[in-house]
């Protein structure tokens, strides 16, 4: 790849996200650059030859972009999720006065976290390689079928050829990536919103699972002041809430860039109601 990152250190969330979000970001652009130059051979040089090396580019950079996604998947999974984890689970300790170790209980827990938190990364990505691939394939099944009926070296083919590339252009735009909902998102904002959803449920799995493991059962929340239990609009508030630690487990975050945290309640044996309280 013409383009290298340094490996992800651990750090806060927000960092982190920033970065994965920039590296895919990157190779993403990169992509979108390669397209332009196919329709621009389409439109200027339709010549079979030109575009089937230009289209070769392409390809390889969906590759890379695969291959980026994959490369900043592991990092994440490997490095920062147990990072947090652990942090998560030192607060909890600290709360309870007690210590954080990495027990067969706290590895069986991040090793689940990290194989959901990978396949949903890859999972995220499958739309944009998507989009990109049809693109591929409806610019080579152009050059191979359309591009050698043009005729040559008169205005009639030129506009032909133009009028091909102003098709691909619209039919296959690459600045968002459109998911079967219609709802159309930036390579860059979904895996910023990924990352940091990722690193809350890590760190707050970690303060859970600590939790339940010195026999907790209650913890209190710490969220917005208008955040949802279930989602940011719930009339059910979270904030100050006391919750059950399988509660707890069960909604994490209930929003992309949610901040929720966890308490230990050692002197609680049952919230008042199940969800929330009066």
């Amino acid at each position: 790849m013409p383009y290298e990152w340094l490996p992800l250190v651990p750090g806060d969330p927000d960092e982190i996200a920033r970065r994965v979000a920039a590296v895919l970001e990157e190779a993403w652009l990169r992509l979108a650059r390669n397209q332009r130059e196919v329709i621009a051979t389409f439109a200027e040089r339709p010549r079979a030859p030109y575009t089937l090396a230009t289209l070769e580019e392409f390809k390889q950079a969906i590759r890379d972009f695969r291959q980026r996604v994959d490369q900043e998947a592991q990092q994440f999974v490997e490095r920062q999720l147990p990072h947090l984890y652990e942090q998560g689970g030192r607060t909890a300790a600290e709360a309870l006065g007690t210590t954080f170790t990495w027990t067969m209980f706290h590895r069986d827990a991040l090793q689940s976290l990290a194989a959901d938190s990978y396949a949903d990364f890859l999972r995220r990505s499958e739309e944009a390689e998507r989009m990109a691939t049809q693109f591929y394939r409806a610019a080579r099944q152009a050059a191979r079928r359309e591009v050698p009926l043009l005729a040559a070296g008169n205005m009639t083919a030129k506009q032909a050829a133009k009028n091909l590339a102003g098709r691909l252009a619209a039919e296959h735009k690459l600045t968002h990536v459109i998911y079967r909902n219609g709802a159309r998102v930036s390579v860059a904002a979904w895996a910023e919103a990924a990352t940091l959803a990722k690193s809350a449920v890590a760190y707050n799995a970690g303060t859970l699972n600590r939790s339940r493991q010195a026999g907790v059962s209650v913890v209190e929340v710490f969220d917005g002041a208008d955040c949802g239990w279930v989602s940011h609009g719930d009339s059910d508030k979270a904030n100050g809430t006391l919750r059950t630690v399988e509660d707890a487990a069960q909604g994490p975050i209930s929003h992309p860039r949610c901040r929720r945290g966890f308490g230990p309640r050692p002197d609680e044996e049952s919230p008042p109601l199940l969800r929330g309280n009066p």
